[in-house]
């Protein structure tokens, strides 16, 4: 370029004055819940630079504890407010919606993520290495497994306390997702709460060749579903010449009459909002671990540390749930034509294949592993009815839910043998004789799992088939009832394995864990019966919340 034309840029620009370039208006307030775990996410990352070797434990827990405490007293804050009802609005220069279902379903990760950390910072289930209490995660993360310097940092007594700031982050991706409001937004909180996620999976202590592969597995499949999401909010932009989800809604109901020159060729082509949505519907429905997007889900389950596993499998599901919700009422409400059928055959697949294949496990994370795939066709059942009630039951289902998953995993870390968790089904045998009070909470989870009434499980499958129902999908609940019958099989079997089988000589024992996962399992069963004996409340609360702002 010449000096001339380099000038006459800079004249030009000189020339405009200052006062065109508009400051962003950021509602930092409105943002509180997701600010506060970012901020504390980075201090964890100092503290890891900072602080010495010995202290940096309970540095990290007590920061992840304030840390989810005051996002969640901001979310009660911003309820309190009127943000989730009559206040409800657009932040962050159009990049967040703060209203009713995000609201209750931060406040539903963040409760989630509160008691999943309290079985991260677990010390006292492993026996002591040279005299140090050790938690789930490996010493050094960079050692090769077996190798001499991992057995020296275990030797040394090194602990990877990253995994707090980790989880921070993946939860502060989880905050954002559900509230996106534009797809590059949710593309972004995607990746914050994914990529954490692949290394908590690769940290096992015990079987790290097995975590590690996990960790890969996860890695590549979802570095794939990425893509896809990615291609498909392309098309998407290309169609409607926007990101933001207003924008795209208006052009597919065909209320928009200005079109951008430059996308004139490609604004309103109905083949790229189709191949698009179903695009941007594939990454998230492989987040929910929906059949054919869940090949991934028993590998990850079974392979990455317990603690994650529990973590993982109730929150991610809880925050791709909410951006599922929020891209098909907000975004694509006039597609509801084309992508009902659709969702239809996912979650009667789903249903179906998750509950069959279930039957089949003889590895006890494998077997809840398949319970959550089938879990996710539940909730989608709920998505299809298309109505305030249906996603005010998704809510109710996600909040049942996620505690239930929380304790059930949290139960699987107390039994153990000479290698760690006792995972594989026969190892349970006996143990109602063994250990009662651990096995009847298990047996309460399970119970919850299967649906039995005076649990939660109950109260959100009734809410979720009498949305659908009320929806015109009489058939899809039909299959559903099916599914959980088949389901309650593989359930009771395990209750019957563990209450009316000998328990073997040589059968695991069960550890008594610290304080902190008392806490988790106990919230987890207080929980689940107290949404199945007395859910009306909370419903109730569901439904408050079950209005989008557009």
């Amino acid at each position: 370029m010449s000096t001339t034309a380099v000038h006459g840029l800079w004249t030009t620009a000189a020339a405009q004055p200052l006062d065109r370039i508009q400051a962003p208006h950021i509602e930092y307030a409105q943002l509180a819940p997701m600010l506060i775990v970012f901020g504390a996410a980075i201090l964890g990352v100092l503290a890891e630079a900072l602080v010495p070797r010995r202290g940096r434990y309970h540095t990290q827990m007590f920061l992840a504890v304030v840390a989810l405490t005051a996002a969640f007293a901001a979310v009660l804050g911003l309820a309190a407010g009127g943000y989730g009802t009559t206040r409800a609005g657009i932040a962050a220069m159009g990049a967040i919606a703060v209203d009713g279902p995000a609201l209750f379903l931060q406040g539903t990760i963040l409760l989630a993520a509160l008691v999943a950390v309290f079985t991260f910072a677990e010390r006292r289930l492993d026996p002591s290495a040279d005299g140090r209490r050790v938690d789930s995660f490996a010493a050094q993360a960079a050692s090769v497994p077996g190798s001499d310097s991992e057995k020296a940092a275990v030797k040394a007594g090194f602990t990877t306390t990253e995994v707090f700031p980790l989880a921070l982050f993946a939860v502060a991706g989880m905050l954002v997702f559900p509230a996106a409001n534009d797809l590059l937004t949710l593309f972004i909180a995607l990746e914050v709460l994914s990529l954490p996620l692949y290394l908590l999976c690769a940290l096992a202590r015990r079987k790290r060749l097995m975590s590690q592969e996990a960790a890969v597995k996860y890695f590549l499949l979802g570095a794939f579903s990425s893509a896809f999401f990615l291609f498909g909010i392309a098309l998407l932009y290309g169609y409607a010449g926007s990101v933001a989800y207003a924008r795209i809604a208006d052009v597919v109901d065909g209320t928009v009459q200005t079109i951008d020159p430059a996308l004139a060729a490609t604004m309103g082509n109905d083949v790229l909002l189709l191949i698009g949505g179903a695009m941007i519907l594939m990454g998230l429905l492989f987040k929910v671990g929906a059949v054919p997007f869940h090949m991934w889900t028993p590998d990850v389950y079974q392979g990455a540390p317990t603690p994650v596993t529990g973590f993982m499998a109730a929150a991610t599901k809880v925050a791709a749930f909410g951006a599922l919700l929020r891209l098909l009422y907000v975004v694509l409400p006039g597609l509801s034509w084309d992508w009902r059928p659709v969702m239809w055959a996912i979650a009667i697949v789903t249903m179906l294949g998750g509950a069959i294949v279930a039957i089949t496990q003889t590895d006890i994370k494998r077997l809840l592993a398949y319970s959550s795939i089938a879990h996710a066709g539940f909730i989608l059942a709920g998505v299809i009815a298309a109505t305030p009630e249906g996603i005010s039951s998704v809510l109710f289902y996600l909040l049942a839910y996620s505690f239930v998953t929380i304790g059930a995993f949290a139960v699987v870390t107390l039994v153990r043998d000479a290698g760690g968790e006792a995972t594989h089904l026969s190892k349970w045998a006996g143990l109602g004789r063994r250990s009662p009070l651990v096995a009847a909470v298990f047996a309460v989870f399970l119970l919850a799992f299967a649906g039995i009434p005076l649990t939660s499980g109950f109260s959100g499958k009734f809410a979720v088939f009498r949305a659908a129902a009320e929806g015109g999908a009489g058939a899809l609940v039909v299959i559903g009832v099916i599914s959980s019958a088949i389901a309650a099989f593989f359930y009771i079997r395990v209750i019957v394995l563990m209450f009316f089988s000998e328990p073997r000589p040589e059968g695991p024992t069960v550890a008594v864990p610290s304080p902190l996962t008392m806490t988790t399992i106990a919230v987890g069963v207080a929980v689940t019966l107290v949404l199945g004996v007395a859910p009306q409340y909370f419903l109730d609360l569901a439904g408050q919340a079950s209005v989008f702002v557009r």
